[in-house]
């Protein structure tokens, strides 16, 4: 589903995320870095997409500890989380909600992503 046009996290993420980004590597390190920087990790976030690429299953809840290897997300923004055993693994962040008790400033650079994925833009 296509997320409704949002003309003020439009112009955040033009104007502090991706800003003089020209080409797609510059778009993936804008991201990468605004998200790096604006999340406090660990948080946690339950699975809210089902991905052929992820082992995570809908209402799955997990830890989130971090921002996968930049090299990682040059196509898509990766982050590592708590898994089975407490080994490490690394999911899609379009694939996790962040819970509601978690800072505004987790929810609101998780859902800018979001917003940007079903947007339909991409990093390629």
């Amino acid at each position: 589903m296509k997320a409704e046009f949002d003309e003020e996290r439009e112009e955040r993420i033009t104007m502090e995320i991706i800003v003089d980004a020209y080409g797609p590597e510059e778009q993936a390190m804008g991201w990468y870095y605004y998200l790096k920087d604006t999340i406090e990790f660990p948080f946690f976030a339950v699975c809210c997409e089902r991905r052929s690429t992820s082992p995570l299953k809908i209402e799955d809840k997990v830890v989130v500890v971090g921002m996968a290897l930049e090299e990682e997300c040059e196509k898509e923004m990766f982050v590592s989380i708590r898994w089975i055993n407490n080994d490490g693994l690394v999911v899609p962040l379009s694939q996790l909600t962040p819970i509601i008790t978690e800072t505004e400033e987790n929810k609101e650079a998780v859902e800018d992503w979001h917003y940007w994925v079903q947007r339909g833009y991409r990093l390629s």
